[in-house]
């Protein structure tokens, strides 16, 4: 034997070891995982560190960035260079939690955190998945906007539109003077309005980079729902005035943009989530087409899915579902709230309860109110 095939003896048999542990996490993916539960490749959404804390979903910046080396591109770049801008998409991805629990609050599935029934649930193309991905592309651009206009980050500031010589400017004049803008009297441009442009542009980085070379349904449906999510802040924008005269005249007005309330955001996302339509991929393998013929097209501001959503009654550790006994629910509503639909025909409990609540306040000058305590009956019912 050669001095150069005894060279390669220990590179073939490392190779060979290689490739026997692939084998055998393939198998062991292919039972189930370790535990029992599927292991599936972490999606951006799964590398948020997710955890109950209250009603909040906890997202740790240091986290999602802890592995940079796995890290490409816009997302690398946010990682390592502007950390500060990594703490404000960690409070959107906050703001859209506590919207998505607020908007299902009444509903078999409320939004859970729980990290593990989430990320099953992430891992589906359902309406609700639909939902949290755009809740959180919108948390994230709305609260990273807020950030530039109050001068929390050093890469952007608020938008200073000027009447002359601004594009967005025209735009608005032309575009938006049928909806927002005074008829009455001279106005201009000036103040500090909310840079959503910025916002956008990040969170799309963040969001959506490490998808962009990526056209399997599930990368598109994704991609669709996150631009669903942005476009419910960013063409959404109102314009407020501030009048400038003597006695408040309002001889000339001074008018900028402003995002709407979340809660209006989170409204509209909730629409589209009634209303979602389901694709399926198209011949091309880039695109996606309806299910059905007679479907109308989905736009921009639509959500969409590709997999039919659980009903959510039982606890099922393979779609994430929790169930919903102990749910509290409403005796008397015929809606999703109600028991009927909520305890899945299961029956419900009935229990009185006594709470402490501020009473016969009165307001005592100046300028302080005092309240009593008093005792409440409170009837609960929980599913069975």
């Amino acid at each position: 034997m050669s001095y150069y095939h005894r060279l390669l003896i220990p590179v073939r048999a490392e190779r060979k070891a290689e490739k026997g542990k692939e084998r055998e996490e393939a198998h062991r993916e292919r039972r189930g995982g370790v535990h029992g539960w599927a292991r599936e490749q972490p999606s951006l959404t799964e590398l948020l560190p997710l955890r109950t804390v209250g009603s909040q979903l906890v997202m740790d910046p240091m986290l999602v960035c802890k592995k940079t080396r796995r890290l490409k591109g816009k997302l690398a770049d946010i990682c390592r260079k502007e950390p500060s801008l990594l703490k404000e998409i960690a409070k959107g991805v906050q703001v859209g939690t506590r919207e998505c629990q607020y908007q299902f609050r009444n509903r078999r599935w409320n939004c859970t955190t729980v990290r593990r029934s989430l990320k099953k649930i992430l891992l589906r193309d359902t309406r609700e998945t639909g939902f949290v991905n755009a809740i959180t592309a919108a948390g994230v651009t709305y609260a990273v906007t807020r950030a530039c206009t109050m001068g929390d980050l050093v890469e952007c500031s608020c938008d200073k539109m000027t009447s002359k010589g601004n594009r967005l400017a025209k735009f608005a004049r032309t575009v938006e003077a049928k909806k927002s803008l005074p008829t009455e009297g001279d106005w201009e441009w000036g103040g500090c309005g909310d840079n959503v442009n910025f916002g956008f542009k990040k969170s799309r980085e963040f969001m959506d980079a490490p998808y962009r070379k990526r056209s399997d349904i599930k990368t598109l449906v994704k991609l669709h729902n996150n631009d669903a999510g942005r476009l419910a802040v960013r063409n959404f924008m109102r314009t407020e005035c501030k009048c400038h005269g003597l006695s408040g005249s309002c001889t000339v007005r001074t008018c900028w943009r402003k995002m709407p309330p979340f809660r209006e955001v989170g409204n509209r996302l909730k629409e589209s989530f009634d209303g979602a339509a389901k694709v399926i991929p198209s011949n091309d393998g880039h695109s996606f087409i309806t299910e059905g013929p007679t479907i109308k097209p989905p736009g921009r501001f639509d959500l969409i899915y590709s997999e039919d959503s659980p009903d959510f009654c039982k606890p099922n550790r393979k779609t994430g579902s929790l169930g919903t006994t102990s749910r509290q629910c409403n005796s008397t509503s015929p809606g999703v709230e109600g028991c009927e639909l909520l305890c899945c025909g299961r029956g419900y409990d009935t229990r009185i309860v006594k709470e402490k609540v501020n009473c016969q306040c009165r307001f005592r000058w100046c300028c302080e109110v005092t309240c009593n305590t008093c005792l409440v009956k409170k009837t609960v019912n929980t599913c069975r």
